[in-house]
């Protein structure tokens, strides 16, 4: 016989995330310039973070928008090729260190595949992107220990 769970149960616990976009760009003069111009210019969305990864013939402009939806249909007006991954946006403090994010993280056998910080900061406080192994469970653990977990109706 077969136990009845919950909804919210069933379901489980989803972390705020934050959806980035990966764009890729030919590595050559100016382009970088041509991509933020895009959103400078754009009404209902702007860039809170971003982190260029670059090679001989090609970049991959990370970015993190505060309206993703705005921010994809820019790109796909603009004919940019891109991919979309969402991370967890941490809000750090006296108290919640990058130290001890990484502490609890490693205590779980997390990896971190990679961070950058966001060009914000709320209250006083220096904001980083986050992606991690698994999101869900870093979010429990991070949440657990009393860290600020942004989403994207959070950015500015």
């Amino acid at each position: 016989m077969s136990q009845a769970v919950p909804e919210s149960t069933a379901q489980g616990y989803s972390p705020p995330s934050v959806t980035q976009f990966s764009v890729f760009l030919d590595n050559r003069v100016g382009k970088l310039l041509e991509l933020v111009r895009l959103f400078d210019e754009a009404p209902s969305v702007h860039l809170v973070a971003f982190s260029v990864l670059e090679t001989s013939d090609h970049a991959v402009v990370r970015m993190v928008p505060n309206n993703a939806d705005a921010a994809r249909m820019l790109l796909r007006e603009h004919g940019l090729p891109f991919s979309e991954f969402d991370l967890l946006i941490v809000e750090l403090c006296d108290d919640h260190t990058l130290t001890s994010l990484c502490l609890y993280l490693l205590g779980a056998e997390l990896n971190i595949r990679f961070a950058y910080p966001l060009m914000i900061e709320r209250n006083g406080t220096p904001t980083i992107a986050l992606a991690v192994d698994d999101q869900t469970l870093a979010g429990q653990i991070l949440r657990k220990k009393n860290f600020r977990l942004l989403g994207e109706e959070d950015l500015p």
